[in-house]
């Protein structure tokens, strides 16, 4: 290979990676996602999501009647996808369903190095078990500590909310939203949901603080909430911003490529032009 042919193949290296990484930066999902709309100011604690999730998933079926569980503030957990806490706030009790938010660009599946987490067309962010190595990066980069894994089992899961994925495919509402008993919890794609809350705002602008969270917070997320209180007061993160997190390793990630595929070739090229002098002054 002279130097002729060698810069060739290098360039044209070059220019098929560089071409794949606009391709992919450019690449857009036509498909509307769906999500859901919680609304604070219906839910009356009364946890029927819970024992639905638990129900659905295999999962620990809370006893709300006796475990006084909305005593203590808690997070999703291995065992319990979906948990409602009780904040006190300046206008009385306040019941808030947390789970999995299902952003739109996920820096869990980001982070993933298998594509385990994988954000499926529809919108929901699901957990794949034959393709994770239990490197946990999805625990370490979700901006709203979610992913949990079963530290004490001998075959350990990431285990999380992923919307009901499988009734989706069955034409099924997720079974939260199923169970809810006064419509605090609304199924549908986003654009439909963002009308609804926009609608529900300026038609009682007393009633609700004038924000949608999720409809910006790290670029987006499925599952979007409406408030009577700041959402300070409820438990939720108002620093997180609105860039998607994959956003800030992205020219790292694109450089990737480059670095395992074109470096090889590289040097490859580099090893034949040696060999080539060695030859001519030999």
């Amino acid at each position: 290979m002279d130097r002729r042919n060698f810069l060739k193949v290098t360039g044209g290296i070059a220019a098929s990676l560089a071409a794949t990484g606009l391709q992919a930066k450019e690449k857009q999902n036509d498909e509307e996602f769906v999500g859901v709309l919680t609304d604070t100011t219906r839910c009356i604690g009364c946890r029927a999501c819970e024992k639905a999730c638990g129900e659905a998933h295999d999962l620990l079926v809370p006893d709300v009647e006796n475990d006084n569980a909305l005593d203590n503030l808690r997070t999703p957990s291995e065992k319990q996808w979906t948990v409602v806490n009780r904040y006190e706030t300046d206008v009385g009790e306040v019941f808030v369903k947390q789970q999995c938010m299902h952003c739109w660009q996920p820096a869990c599946t980001a982070a993933c190095l298998t594509n385990a987490m994988l954000k499926t067309k529809e919108g929901p962010v699901i957990w794949r078990e034959g393709k994770c190595i239990g490197c946990r990066y999805c625990m370490a980069s979700c901006p709203f500590n979610i992913p949990k894994y079963e530290y004490g089992s001998w075959n350990p899961k990431v285990q999380k909310c992923n919307m009901c994925y499988d009734r989706l495919q069955q034409g099924k509402k997720p079974a939260c939203v199923e169970a809810c008993p006064t419509g605090a919890l609304m199924f549908g794609s986003k654009r439909e949901l963002m009308e609804i809350a926009r609608v529900r705002i300026y038609n009682h602008p007393e009633k609700y603080v004038h924000k949608i969270y999720g409809e910006h917070e790290v670029g987006g997320t499925g599952w979007l909430y409406l408030s009577g209180v700041p959402f300070e007061q409820i438990g939720f993160r108002t620093d997180l911003g609105t860039t998607p997190y994959p956003e800030y390793t992205k020219e790292f990630l694109y450089a990737v490529p480059l670095i395992f595929f074109g470096a090889p070739a590289l040097l490859t090229g580099l090893h034949f032009l040696t060999k080539k002098d060695e030859s001519s002054e030999e």
